[in-house]
């Protein structure tokens, strides 16, 4: 007996949970860039993004204890190894470290050539294709990105430094992703995402000495906010993000992130009282208009069959 032919809502259900994915990790990172700067008033940026990676890893750890996930397949580690050196441990201390040397226009303005680098990444060693729509979306929400970054510049409040520092944070960044995404095919997002976290979390140890020093000392506030930067910018953003990846390409993803200058604009109106100028709310509408073009499709391609789901569609 023939099975039925899956319905359109059945074959639109994948793609509109790996959009609800990007959305929650994308509102998840703006959220990091207010705490970041909270908590690391109190914590140095080493101390910090351990203690981030070790708030992340007992949230995933307890959760793959409870769905019984085991270890990842051989074929997933080297993409999880270099992804979790990279994006979960140099990009976090980098960051963190940038921050705390250059204000937040330039630090998101830097960080945010990390799209650009992996979709030149992806393309050249994953394969991804460059279609017309990504490249003009990404040159529009990377416009909105310089004008947020230049209005939102405290001016002489940055140094040679931090700036380079937000450069190479935003080199991992990229470098990381692309690594991640191959692990995606042999790997679940959140066996990917815990096992990552892990290794940054080893990577950042020589910093043990430091957090506890800092925690000694550190505000309530500041310590609370580190423990958010690990349960949700980093435990269920970065999941949601690795299951949203695995479901795309490395590009189109890259792309969804032009979002988070848009949402730091907005957080910072709504939780610190900080009233974005003409030039601040034009730049976020770029960033948004720009994101809506690089994930939109031609008719041609919404109308085709939609791709078998990955490996790693079997557990989110």
């Amino acid at each position: 007996m023939m099975n039925p032919a899956p319905s359109p809502t059945t074959r639109r259900r994948p793609g509109v949970l790996a959009a609800g994915a990007a959305v929650v990790t994308v509102v998840c990172w703006a959220s990091a860039f207010v705490s970041i700067r909270s908590a690391g008033a109190a914590y140095s940026p080493g101390a910090l993004a351990l203690g981030r990676l070790l708030s992340a890893a007992l949230v995933l750890g307890l959760i793959c204890l409870v769905r019984r996930e085991g270890v990842p397949p051989r074929p997933a580690w080297r993409g999880i190894a270099i992804s979790g050196l990279l994006w979960f441990g140099v990009y976090m201390v980098v960051l963190n470290w940038g921050e705390q040397r250059v204000d937040a226009g330039t630090a998101a303005l830097v960080v945010n050539i990390g799209p650009l680098l992996i979709a030149l990444l992806g393309s050249r060693l994953l394969g991804d294709p460059m279609p017309p729509r990504l490249l003009a979306g990404m040159a529009v929400s990377f416009a909105g990105a310089v004008t947020v970054g230049l209005s939102m510049s405290g001016g002489g409040g940055s140094s040679v430094l931090g700036v380079a520092l937000c450069l190479l944070a935003a080199m991992t960044y990229a470098a990381g992703v692309v690594a991640q995404k191959p692990a995606l095919g042999a790997a679940s997002a959140l066996q990917v995402t815990t096992f990552g976290c892990l290794v940054g979390a080893v990577c950042c140890l020589p910093f043990a000495g430091q957090l506890v020093r800092d925690a000694a000392h550190a505000p309530l506030s500041a310590t609370l906010n580190m423990v958010y930067l690990g349960v949700f910018p980093t435990a269920l953003a970065f999941t949601t993000w690795a299951y949203a990846l695995a479901r795309t390409t490395a590009s189109r993803m890259g792309a969804t992130t032009y979002a988070v200058p848009a949402l730091v604009v907005l957080m910072s109106w709504l939780a610190l009282g900080e009233v974005p100028g003409s030039l601040t709310l034009a730049g976020g509408v770029l960033c948004l208009a720009g994101v809506a073009v690089s994930r939109s499709r031609a008719r041609t391609a919404r109308a085709a069959a939609p791709e078998p789901e990955p490996r790693s569609a079997r557990v989110s």
